[in-house]
């Protein structure tokens, strides 16, 4: 199996097993009387395995993204581009000329 799918494959885990502490932790503190929804309801486990599932495929994704941008290339210590050397960058400021026209009106006073 290449590299990539496998390591796609286990952060897919890691995401729904948090995904499944992220609920049950939900349940166990009865956030917005949860519990008791759950349980007085005909419908609480497809609830539960909603809730479980959407939280799930974003821990996923979060966990996979977390994955990739961890891993590091180990070529990147020598310095790269140029030689090295630092541009001195002065500002010059010049007058640019303009020509005024006495007889016009402002933008905002326009008609």
């Amino acid at each position: 199996m290449p590299e990539l799918i496998r390591l796609y494959i286990v952060n897919v885990i890691i995401g729904f097993c948090l995904a499944a502490v992220f609920v049950a932790m939900l349940l166990w503190f009865n956030v917005a009387n949860l519990w008791h929804l759950v349980t007085h309801s005909d419908k609480g486990l497809l609830a539960v395995f909603l809730l479980w599932f959407s939280n799930g495929i974003i821990f996923a994704g979060v966990q996979f993204g977390i994955a990739v941008m961890r891993q590091k290339d180990d070529d990147d210590d020598e310095p790269r581009g140029g030689l090295g050397q630092h541009v001195n960058m002065r500002r010059e400021l010049k007058t640019i000329p303009v020509r005024a026209n006495e007889g016009r009106a402002p933008f905002w006073q326009k008609k």
